[in-house]
């Protein structure tokens, strides 16, 4: 397993409880990730995958519980405290400027300027074509607003501009909800770039065969409450299914949490 030789997880999230007006939405969940590893989450909407998510982006408060990053306890009451513990999230909307080229977006509110603060385009693209150079050495559409891109090339940005800031934890949220076979492959390579890299990446998804594919492990929610953890090497697709559907955890054996 990857995270064999790692002390600790990069997060922990432990005993996380969150209600909106007496609804447990999250009801005393604990999932972790390991560096390089890809966690991934599942569960129809309503289990509570992405409000347990939220409470590590810093979009919601959780009302108990606690957050370790590399086995310290941290507080994340915004997104900006998750700025600063190096944790990013890609929602599914990617939240870009469609006007703008991958460079404005990728530097977005975080430009580089010239001496006497106007903003320097020229370095902008090149630290843009240095880092997508790495990412997706195939992009070539620098000078085009975002609007204008595949889906796939959106998500390169949007992933680019996360590690450029030294993403150590990245949240991804369907990632490839609306792509087409060519452009999921794309997302899965990126995938496997960030995870070399020591990524440790939560990966939000209603697609099971995303989540075998791209995932190390999978943790299940329904009704608020974790279904359980698994090693997706020792589950099936059905296996999934009625973790899923049902509740139910597949043999004890398999178990990893």
């Amino acid at each position: 397993m990857t995270h064999a030789n790692a002390a600790h997880p990069l997060v922990e999230m432990r005993d996380i409880h969150v209600s909106f007006g007496g609804i447990k939405a999250v009801d005393h969940v604990s999932i972790d990730v390991y560096p390089g590893e890809v966690v991934g989450l599942l569960g129809h909407n309503g289990a509570g995958k992405s409000t347990l998510i939220k409470v590590l982006s810093g979009a919601y408060k959780r009302d108990a519980g606690e957050i370790f990053i590399n086995g310290e306890k941290v507080e994340i009451h915004n997104p900006r405290d998750a700025r600063a513990h190096n944790i990013e999230t890609i929602y599914q909307t990617l939240a870009l400027a469609d006007n703008l080229d991958a460079a404005s977006n990728l530097f977005l509110g975080r430009e580089i300027t010239n001496p006497l603060g106007f903003v320097n385009d020229d370095a902008m693209e090149a630290e843009t074509r240095k880092i997508m150079g790495k990412l997706n050495p195939n992009f070539k559409k620098f000078a085009d607003p975002v609007s204008a891109l595949s889906g796939g090339q959106r998500q390169s940005v949007a992933i680019a501009r996360a590690v450029y800031f030294d993403a150590r934890i990245l949240i991804m949220d369907e990632p490839t909800a609306a792509l087409g076979p060519h452009e999921t492959q794309m997302v899965a390579d990126l995938i496997k770039q960030l995870k070399k890299a020591g990524i440790g990446i939560f990966l939000i998804s209603h697609d099971i065969h995303d989540v075998l594919d791209l995932c190390d492990r999978a943790s299940v929610m329904k009704n608020g409450k974790l279904v359980g953890t698994v090693n997706v090497d020792d589950v099936t697709d059905d296996d999934l299914l009625s973790m899923i559907i049902l509740g139910k955890k597949p043999d004890e054996e398999t178990i990893t949490s």
